[in-house]
């Protein structure tokens, strides 16, 4: 039963990028690469970019965990050493969540602060 619902989650990560980013990101992909314009992109653009994905991907995982302790709280059955670890997997998963968000905040005021400074533009966090 844990197998399948392990590779339920890993099979659901594989396919959400797909349908989250279902709009693309204004990014012709064909052109680009295919074009000879590969590499051609603004460095700053493209460090935001990752940073977006990456905390994105992170903010993905910790609301997985939360539901993934709250699945385990409904399962529990009254057994108090379940329920106490999954409490702890909600509050870890709360905390993780918390972090990410400030990290955005924080990232997104420096590369702002970055991009005024030195008169440039960047796209990622309009």
């Amino acid at each position: 039963m844990k197998k399948k619902i392990f590779s339920g989650l890993i099979t659901t990560l594989a396919i959400l990028p797909s349908v989250v980013l279902a709009q693309g990101l204004g990014f012709d992909y064909a052109q680009n690469i295919g074009g000879g314009a590969f590499g051609t992109a603004d460095l700053r653009d493209t460090i935001v970019s990752l940073v977006n994905v990456l905390l994105g991907f992170l903010g993905i995982i910790a609301v997985i965990i939360i539901l993934w302790g709250g699945f385990k709280w409904m399962t529990a059955a009254g057994n108090e050493e379940q329920v106490g670890e999954a409490r702890n997997m909600i509050i870890a998963g709360i905390i993780g969540l918390a972090i990410i968000i400030a990290s955005f905040a924080i990232s997104k005021f420096v590369i702002e602060s970055f991009s005024e400074a030195t008169n440039g533009s960047i796209s990622g966090f309009t």
